[in-house]
């Protein structure tokens, strides 16, 4: 059905408890379907459509799923049409009421992708700026970045206190487009892109049909029919890739079902950070701290603008002219403070609007900032790092990094769902925040033990850097037990090939390398 034209009509069935209704659907606008069905069975059809519009009714022998909504469903006049006999289901949909369970077709291949390295780094519009700006730069996913500017410390604490200026040019920005672009976001990501209202944004997966990560990202509504994506900058070519296999049909989206094609296929997809795409062109630069709102709107606005800033809630979206910069703000990011924006500017602006926050920003404390900072806010923060607490060596899956709540496996069908759900099952496993309890120990890295009280491994560190408070804060795997705030912990940073002598061969003034004690804190801060 989401392939017909408006004018455009095919044979159709219903399934209902009371029997089967045979149809023909019409496509009148894209938000808009016509159902004809045998005047005996109109008052059926009408009631079944209605009871799973408001999710009355039971119609799948999984109780979490409900159906999205409301719609509106009305009785509309006779039209002519040629009665629908002996319709075929579609078995290259993932999912439908009364959907069956086996055929013959061809599988589709799964999803392969190769990382390669890049022959020479990229770098973002602001790559100049940060040289004369004195950054140290550092290679970063294929890409040329600032790490710092003057320190880590200083800059985290800048973000924490008044405002920090971060270069996230080098993050994938794409557009979905068209009436079928919910639907598409809807099959790719956990989330309910669908509960989305215009100026809305959400934090969401990718997942394989496996339920594992591809990557995470945060869905913008910016119209009707009109969808910012902002992914990782180490899998932008990866998820480009996967998000047009999957719209072209080309790879497998359905164990179950391995020759299924999601839904939404007619979705337009546009990478925002190519140069054919013009005006409509997209960089995302972060304004982060307590300041960035009086910041943001000191380069001068007019009333009506300055309205719709301050009405900003968290996470949501609006389109603005401030300081005479074509902008999409978002209150997002990726520090974990309360007031924080985004800023998608064309990249032939990226540098006069850097420029101009930093000018009228210092007077406040805005100091620019580089990875370093980024880092160190948002593991403070909680906030998972993709090959870290999503994915990496022990191949996180979204229950484990503590985000499971983002997937919501009330919708009937997206990529992964089944295999998340059998995967929740039986995890023993999640991600916890922790802090040392002394400070000026040796930083923790990615895989370094994590231990209890009596010795024995209990999980691995994920990530780790300095806090607010100059202690080492960080993030790590555990056994669910564990995780409990206040739960002591105890870390061999650097994972040591070994810890000295065996007992029975110590001597006075020998020294054994002992594991460093921690804490579990709750797991976002307070």
């Amino acid at each position: 059905m989401e392939l017909l034209q408006p004018g455009e009509s095919q044979a159709t069935r219903l399934h209902t408890p009371k029997g089967d209704v045979e149809g023909v659907v019409t496509c009148v606008t894209p938000w808009h379907f016509r159902i004809s069905v045998p005047e005996d069975k109109a008052a059926l059809a009408a009631t079944w459509l209605r009871d799973l519009s408001d999710g009355y009714v039971a119609f799948d022998p999984d109780p979490l799923r409900r159906l999205p909504g409301p719609i509106v469903v009305s009785d509309s006049e006779a039209q002519p049409v040629t009665q629908a006999t002996g319709v075929p289901e579609s078995h290259l949909k993932p999912y439908y009421i009364g959907i069956g369970s086996t055929t013959d077709l061809e599988p589709l291949p799964a999803f392969t992708w190769e990382e390669r390295e890049p022959e020479q780094l990229r770098r973002t519009p602001l790559f100049e700026t940060h040289r004369q700006m004195g950054a140290k730069m550092i290679p970063f996913a294929g890409w040329e970045m600032p790490v710092w500017y003057t320190s880590v410390t200083e800059e985290h604490l800048a973000t924490r206190q008044a405002a920090g200026l971060f270069d996230v040019a080098h993050m994938g920005v794409y557009q979905a487009e068209g009436p079928d672009a919910g639907v598409f976001l809807d099959s790719v990501c956990g989330n309910d892109i669908s509960a989305l209202a215009v100026g809305e944004s959400c934090y969401t997966h990718f997942l394989d049909p496996d339920a594992n990560v591809i990557d995470d990202t945060i869905v913008y509504r910016r119209d009707q029919d009109k969808y910012l994506i902002v992914v990782n900058a180490a899998n932008d070519d990866k998820d480009w890739a996967w998000l047009n296999a999957v719209r072209d049909g080309k790879v497998r989206i359905d164990s179950q079902r391995p020759w299924a094609r999601a839904f939404g296929r007619r979705v337009i997809l546009r990478n925002l950070r190519d140069p054919k795409e013009g005006p409509d062109m997209r960089v995302d630069i972060a304004l982060q701290g307590p300041k960035s709102r009086d910041i943001l709107l000191a380069l001068g606005c007019d009333a009506e603008t300055r309205k719709r800033v301050l009405a900003l809630k968290r996470t949501e979206l609006c389109e603005a002219t401030i300081g005479g910069f074509d902008l999409v703000v978002s209150r997002t990011g990726y520090t974990g403070e309360k007031m924080a924006f985004e800023l998608f500017v064309h990249p032939e602006r990226a540098v006069d609007l850097w420029n101009a926050l930093l000018k009228v920003g210092e007077p406040m404390g805005l100091k620019p900032c580089g990875l370093g900072a980024r880092d160190s806010l948002r593991t403070e923060a909680g906030l998972p790092l993709y090959g870290h607490e999503l994915a990496g060596p022990f191949n996180l899956g979204v229950g484990e990094a503590g985000f499971g709540s983002f997937v919501k496996t009330y919708k009937p069908w997206f990529i992964g769902r089944e295999a998340f759900l059998a995967r929740e099952k039986q995890r023993q496993t999640v991600v916890v925040r922790f802090r040392f309890t002394e400070k000026g120990v040796r930083m923790a890295h990615l895989g370094d033990p994590v231990l209890d009280r009596k010795g024995r491994t209990i999980g691995f560190v994920t990530s780790c850097a300095i806090d607010s408070e100059g202690f080492l804060t960080g993030q790590a795997w555990v056994d669910l037990k564990y995780a409990e705030e206040g739960t002591p912990l105890y870390i061999f940073q650097g994972k040591p090939q070994s810890l000295g002598k065996s007992p029975a061969e110590l001597k006075t003034g020998d020294r054994l390398l002992l594991p460093t004690p921690a804490v579990v804190l709750s797991r976002f801060p307070r």
